[in-house]
């Protein structure tokens, strides 16, 4: 039974399993399909106009005055997202590896909001798994998902984009520690962290920024999902014991990194991939 000792990030969540047979949960496994996949969230300040994505920082920009759109292909799961909301956000069903979902997309925020001042590209997932048992199937899921879908997503937001925009790209520790059975996702990690790179060349004329936020394991529904019923603090426990400050993270430390990266208060941040994961990466 493969034992996985780094992290998997997913929609916001950084998801740890280790061991995996201790917690029940079986080597290649899906991991993509234990989240809701929310891909984007914009949000409208009055003076500014944000996107992004992961339930913490969603709540968060919220709570700055924004309004905000979400995305997630699973409509049932986007609803109840939607209903925390409240009367400043609306969601939009779309499969961010979809090109015709997206055009659909931009073409519903041009026409409610015009622009774009934060875009975090969110959506992410994967199959865990050995080399031998990688299948073309979860090989292109994850690709398509992982790299392409947030490709496509920042290719399609540019022209909404203003002058002085941030782009936040949801990133993994594995980009720097990749464990057993997690080729394929760490790969597609990354390259996150390499577009990441490429686009500040690219965009830094314009003044739009791009980071990449790496989250560690963090107290959330789609991590405590893949533990068996009765298990959750046991898989709490195991991700912790990984962590030099011997915790994992909760969601609202995921969200003011998110919000720093968002605002003003980084605007000489670009090109970084941005740890939030108590030092986990760094050992």
């Amino acid at each position: 039974m493969l034992d996985v000792r780094r992290g998997v990030g997913s929609h916001g969540a950084h998801v740890c399993a280790q061991p995996l047979e201790r917690l029940g949960i079986r080597a290649g496994q899906g991991l993509l399909d234990l989240f809701a996949d929310v891909g984007a969230v914009a949000l409208e300040h009055p003076q500014e106009q944000l996107v992004f994505v992961a339930e913490g920082a969603v709540q968060a920009a919220l709570a700055e005055g924004a309004y905000v759109f979400i995305t997630g292909r699973r409509q049932a799961e986007l609803d109840a997202a939607v209903r925390e909301l409240g009367p400043n956000g609306e969601g939009i069903r779309t499969d961010s590896s979809d090109l015709a979902d997206l055009d659909a997309l931009y073409r519903t925020i041009q026409q409610r909001k015009a622009r774009i001042d934060v875009l975090v590209a969110n959506a992410g997932g994967g199959v865990a798994g050995p080399l031998a048992e990688v299948t073309e199937e979860a090989f292109d899921k994850t690709f398509d998902t992982n790299v392409k879908g947030v490709l496509f997503t920042v290719q399609n937001a540019l022209p909404l984009l203003t002058e002085d925009a941030s782009v936040i790209l949801t990133g993994s520790t594995t980009s720097l520690r990749p464990g057993p059975g997690l080729g394929v996702y760490s790969a597609t990690k990354a390259a996150i962290r390499n577009l990441a790179r490429s686009w500040i060349i690219e965009l830094g004329a314009s003044g739009v920024r791009v980071n990449v936020l790496s989250p560690g394991p963090t107290n959330t529904p789609g991590l405590l999902g893949l533990a068996p019923a009765g298990q959750e603090q046991a898989l709490l426990d195991a991700q912790a014991a990984e962590v030099p400050l011997d915790r994992v993270a909760d969601p609202a430390e995921i969200a003011n990194a998110a919000i720093f990266l968002a605002t003003d208060q980084s605007s000489f941040v670009n090109g970084v991939e941005f740890f939030v994961d108590g030092g986990q990466a760094q050992i």
